[in-house]
């Protein structure tokens, strides 16, 4: 494909884009802005977003990402909660900005992988059974690698970042081949914020083991 039918292609995706899948793309910059700057509207920004990509994704055959946005929404309520509560005495947030220890990066693969091996065991029935179009290696990568981040997010844990970056390199091409040209773009920028959240969450958790 030379750059100039790509161009094309990329141009024509992005005429096609719904008012929907728009709103949804907005609502999901928002929210990683905010989850970067530890800030609770990440949780009921980022549920107008999971609400509008559940829809997309069983439209598009990616029931992957949509029980990846299930999860968002439930995540979401629960990662509300924790990032609401304050210390009693201080009246700062109970929850803070921490590394994880090697144990809970343990964790944290083995739980990728039972949801990585479920869902594409899950999905190539799937493409068996009903849908061929259905990609069970990449969007069973995609939606494992964010049920881990989002479970870290709401713990505010430092490497949901990394989990956010891999979950958006697989996101981008998986979206794009289904036609969801402006939801890639989505991804390529929220790519790019997750380095940036990366960063700033690196900052904070050093700073908070300073004091």
């Amino acid at each position: 494909m030379d750059i100039t039918h790509f161009a094309q292609q990329f141009w024509e995706g992005i005429l096609q884009t719904s008012l929907l899948e728009f709103i949804a793309v907005l609502a999901g910059i928002v929210s990683v802005w905010f989850s970067r700057k530890e800030n609770i509207w990440v949780y009921p920004v980022g549920l107008i977003n999971t609400g509008i990509y559940m829809y997309l994704s069983i439209k598009g055959d990616l029931f992957g990402e949509a029980s990846v946005n299930l999860y968002y929404t439930i995540m979401s309520i629960y990662g509300w909660v924790l990032w609401a509560r304050r210390d009693a005495r201080s009246h700062e947030a109970a929850v803070r900005i921490t590394f994880s220890s090697r144990r809970e990066w343990l964790f944290q693969l083995l739980f990728f992988a039972a949801f990585y091996l479920a869902i594409f065991f899950a999905l190539d029935y799937v493409r068996s059974a009903f849908q061929a179009n259905t990609i069970p290696a990449a969007d069973a990568f995609a939606s494992a690698t964010a049920f881990t981040g989002m479970w870290l997010m709401a713990r505010k844990k430092v490497e949901s970042w990394y989990w956010w970056i891999a979950t958006n390199i697989a996101s981008i091409p998986l979206y794009y081949v289904k036609g969801y040209v402006f939801t890639s773009v989505l991804f390529f920028i929220l790519l790019l914020m997750a380095f940036w959240g990366l960063g700033e969450w690196k900052q904070r958790a050093r700073g908070a083991t300073s004091k």
